[in-house]
This record gives structure tokens, C-alpha cells and sequence, in this order.
């Protein structure tokens, strides 16, 4: 696309593929409302032109929140000893996902804590078993495995899977992961990668220690991997946690990394996050208009829903998932963008297909 006279060079730059990370890094900073209304409507047209006007709305089952790591800024940390753990049955979640499947969700996104009560063999039964019954494509969002996991949940018929870098900053991952290796991390998203999954990845913004340097490395993290699906959320403190009295992520940080991440990867799928919606009541609404495509309703039940507590305050907790369906279709006509229809493959991932 051709930038408009009135953005700043910075912009001009990154639209034309001819940036740095001094460019990303300025685009992300506070203070010129101008320059970010003009990131924002690029972003905007950039995503009707790729991706069109219509937003998917995955059906997302947190079905454990059990966790065998002690990440510091997730409240389900095994360290968090107030926090009452469930795990769901996989009949449980084959329901949970028919359930998305009926209210029209074209995924189902399975997702949980690194669990490893449920072998491998278990979850690739559960996803047979939805995509037997059900027209929809299964996401899976499970964390660290090894990759003879991935490759049999592959041949289960899972098409895609999440796992999130949060920093690409190997020093400020392994303060935040004790006993985890960035490297591995890169060996599983490889592995995944391999294996011709659609691969997501996403990050948290404002963690204690992280630069919007850091922030801008992150993004060209995230287009080199290349990423199919991105999610970006606020940091948000867990008294649960060690970083329980840091400062939490801001809002419009997190908008400025949404649009960015449209702007560098045009053909794949960004998410408005429920951490966004958390932080701020408009908050997907926001991210939608500036660049994000995705949305993410609960369908898990409302028995373990609030038991999932990455971050406190989480929205839709007490809500039915008919409830947050008619909600999501209210947010997303009132900004005159309409709902997707069918699986909703990365774009992105269906060019690579063809070449």
C-alpha cells in the first residue's frame, strides 16, 4: 500500500519493508497520539486488504490448570499453593469441544498447564474423537512436549498449535522460566514447525526488566519464525506470584504491538486477547481496529472456569458459553465487521502450501 503524506518516517519505513529496529522500537513509544492513529488506520486497512473484514472467534476449553513449571508470572505456577487445581475428563473436553463445535466455532482450542497426567496417547484420542464428530479445526495449546507428542497428535488430525515465546530476550526468558531453556523453547516451535503444523506464538508486553527494544526484537521474532497465528497480551500481576507487586502492562503498548505485528505479518491471523478485554472493557474492541482478526470465547465450564487463573480478574468467568456467544457477535457487528465462517486457516500457512 502507499502511506498516506501525514505518517511519520518511522511508519513510512516499515510500510515500505525497509525498517529497522530503531523504527519499531520509536513506533512504540508513549506520546504522539497522530503517529499512533496513523498506525492504527495502516494497520486496519492492511488487515481488511489481507485478511478481510471478518473475525474468527475460536472456541477455547481450558481443560487443566494444572502446571508442572514455575514461570514467575503465572498464577498457575506450581508454586501457587492457594490455587485450587482441576482437571477435566477427556470426555469432559470432547463435550466441551462438540459444545464450540455447535455453537458455530470453526476451532476448538484445547489448552491447559503442562499437565503430563494426560499422556500423549490421551490427547490424541480426545482429538480424534472431536474431529469425528465435528467440522472444526483443533488447536492444541499444551506446552513443552517432546516431539514424538507432536507428531502423534499431528497424525491425530490436530491442525495447529500455540506456544507462546512471551520475550524473545534469552536473558530476561530465563529470569522468568527457572529450569526452562530458550533454546529448547526454539527446538519445540522448530519441531512444530516441521511437522506442518499452523504454528502460533505470542508475547506479554510489559514484564518487568523488558525495553520496547526488546519489544520491537520480539516482533521481528515473531516474522521470522514466521508465525501463522499471534497473540499479545498486558502483563498482568498474580498475587499468586513473584512478580505480584510489579507493574502491570499497558494497554495502548499492547495496541501499538498488535499493529505492528499486522504490518510485518500481513497474512497471518492476530488475536484480541481476553487479557486485553481484562485490562480494558474495549479492550479487543480496540485491538480489532487496529489489526487483529481473531477472537477467543470460553467454552469451558463454568465449574472450572475461574479456576484458570493465569491472572486475576480474568473476564467471563460465571458466563455460559451461549452467553459470551452472543456477546462476541454483539462486540464484533458494533464495530461493522461481521463473523467468519469455516476453519479459518492461516492465510499465512495457506500460501506455503501451495509453494
Amino acid at each position: 500500500m502507499s502511506p498516506p503524506s501525514a505518517v511519520s518516517p518511522a511508519l513510512q519505513r516499515v510500510l515500505a519493508g525497509d525498517y529497522g529496529v530503531d523504527d519499531l522500537a520509536g513506533l512504540l513509544a508513549d506520546g504522539d497520539p497522530e503517529r499512533d492513529a496513523a498506525l492504527f488506520a495502516a494497520a486496519n486497512q492492511v488487515r481488511a486488504e489481507h485478511v478481510g473484514d471478518s473475525v474468527h472467534l475460536r472456541g477455547l476449553v481450558e481443560f487443566s490448570n494444572h502446571c508442572g513449571r514455575t514461570c514467575q508470572y503465572c498464577g498457575l505456577r506450581a508454586a501457587n499453593k492457594a490455587l485450587q487445581r482441576y482437571r477435566m475428563q477427556p470426555d469432559e473436553i470432547v463435550e466441551a469441544g462438540l459444545r464450540a463445535a455447535a455453537l458455530g466455532y470453526g476451532t476448538v482450542v484445547l489448552q491447559s498447564g503442562e499437565d503430563a497426567w494426560y499422556r500423549a496417547e490421551v490427547i490424541a484420542g480426545i482429538v480424534q474423537r472431536i474431529k469425528a464428530q465435528a467440522d472444526v479445526a483443533v488447536t492444541l495449546c499444551l506446552g513443552e512436549r517432546p516431539r514424538e507428542d507432536y507428531a502423534l497428535w499431528r497424525e491425530a488430525g490436530a491442525d495447529r498449535y500455540l506456544l507462546r515465546i512471551e520475550t524473545s530476550n534469552r536473558e530476561l526468558y530465563a529470569q522468568l522460566h527457572p529450569g526452562m531453556s530458550f533454546d529448547h523453547r526454539l527446538a519445540c516451535l522448530g519441531a512444530l514447525r516441521e511437522l506442518d503444523y499452523q504454528v502460533g506464538s505470542g508475547v506479554l508486553v510489559g514484564l518487568p526488566g523488558q525495553t520496547l527494544e526488546m519489544l520491537a526484537r520480539d516482533l521481528l521474532f515473531l516474522r521470522d519464525l514466521p508465525a501463522d497465528m499471534v497473540g499479545l497480551g498486558p502483563f498482568i500481576p498474580h498475587p499468586g506470584t513473584p512478580l505480584a507487586q510489579a507493574e502491570a502492562g499497558r494497554v495502548p503498548t499492547v495496541l501499538r504491538m498488535v499493529a505492528l505485528t499486522r504490518l510485518l505479518l500481513p497474512d497471518s491471523h492476530v488475536v484480541a486477547t481476553t487479557a486485553l478485554g481484562s485490562a480494558d472493557p474495549l479492550g479487543r474492541e480496540k485491538a480489532l481496529q487496529a489489526g487483529a482478526n481473531v477472537m477467543m470465547p470460553n467454552v469451558t465450564p463454568r465449574a472450572f472456569r475461574a479456576l484458570y487463573e493465569i491472572y486475576p480478574d480474568k473476564i467471563c468467568t460465571d458466563e455460559e458459553p451461549e452467553h459470551c456467544r452472543g456477546c462476541m457477535a454483539a462486540r464484533i457487528a458494533s464495530l461493522g465487521r461481521t463473523i467468519a465462517t469455516g476453519h479459518g486457516d492461516a492465510p499465512r500457512w495457506l500460501h506455503s502450501q501451495r509453494h
